[in-house]
């Protein structure tokens, strides 16, 4: 790959993406940030780009709480360790925005991964798992206990959000369960953007118990065979540090680094 043409279709075609989602929520744009508001309190809200100089950075960033402010809704700046300016960083600490654990942008074309990936016959689920596809609200049910499970969250309104996207644009995402018996060990989701080249991986974990066996893995190429039918040239993943190790040896490479920095009116106040 060419990493910095890749990257500037990633933020063209991803980041800069205003068209919907399928989720319900607004997607808004400038010259200065494409902002997303969530429907209803559900789902994801925040600043996905910036183009930002010394001279417009503080009062974009003003711009952007009061708009929230005036919502009385928490959300989040997704700042690339390119963005500019240089201390984009500081300036939002200094608003009042909380940095979270960074992750890794990392990228790999889709024929890569999904050579080999095919389950049962490539990348194989240990004895006594299935794989169920997520179809309806009980199977949303069983992906958000994982997520809480793994991620230590409250999966409430991801729960919300990802059920009315299954309802009204199915074909923008699907979703895995690995099932054991009646136990729901793993799980994970792709997203579809339209018009993009990029299919996006997210929330993909495994609970403690079954990890270290290769069921993440197999998710990835799973999902990986899903964007091949739909035409994707790459796939991406903002990776935690666990995960970044194991999706290096599948052929994915780092771009970035990108930490979320979060404004909640409650803290505040």
């Amino acid at each position: 790959m060419e990493l910095a043409g890749v990257i500037a279709a990633f933020d063209a075609q991803v980041r800069r993406n205003v068209r919907p989602d399928g989720s319900g929520g607004l997607i808004q744009a400038d010259r200065h940030v494409v902002r997303r508001v969530a429907a209803d309190g559900r789902g994801w809200s925040g600043i996905a780009w910036s183009q930002l100089d010394a001279a417009n950075a503080d009062a974009v960033i003003a711009a952007q709480v009061d708009f929230f402010r005036g919502r009385g809704e928490t959300f989040e700046w997704k700042l690339y360790d390119y963005d500019q300016p240089p201390d984009l960083a500081q300036r939002l600490r200094a608003a009042g925005f909380r940095p979270e654990e960074d992750e890794a942008l990392m990228v790999a074309p889709v024929s890569l991964v999904a050579e080999g990936g095919h389950i049962p016959t490539g990348v194989r689920l240990p004895a006594g798992l299935r794989l169920l596809p997520v179809e309806d609200e009980a199977g949303v049910g069983l992906l958000i206990d994982v997520h809480e499970r793994v991620f230590g969250t409250d999966g409430s309104r991801l729960r919300q959000s990802l059920a009315a996207q299954l309802r009204s644009s199915p074909g923008t995402m699907a979703m895995v369960v690995v099932m054991a018996g009646d136990e729901p060990v793993c799980s994970a989701r792709i997203e579809f953007p339209p018009g993009a080249d990029f299919a996006g991986l997210w929330g993909g974990g495994t609970v403690p118990a079954w990890r270290g066996r290769g069921i993440y893995r197999a998710l990835v190429a799973y999902r990986a065979q899903l964007a091949a039918a739909r035409g994707y040239r790459y796939l991406q993943v903002d990776a935690s540090p666990d995960s970044e190790p194991i999706l290096a040896r599948l052929g994915f490479t780092r771009l970035a680094r990108t930490t979320p920095y979060v404004w909640d009116p409650q803290a505040r106040a």
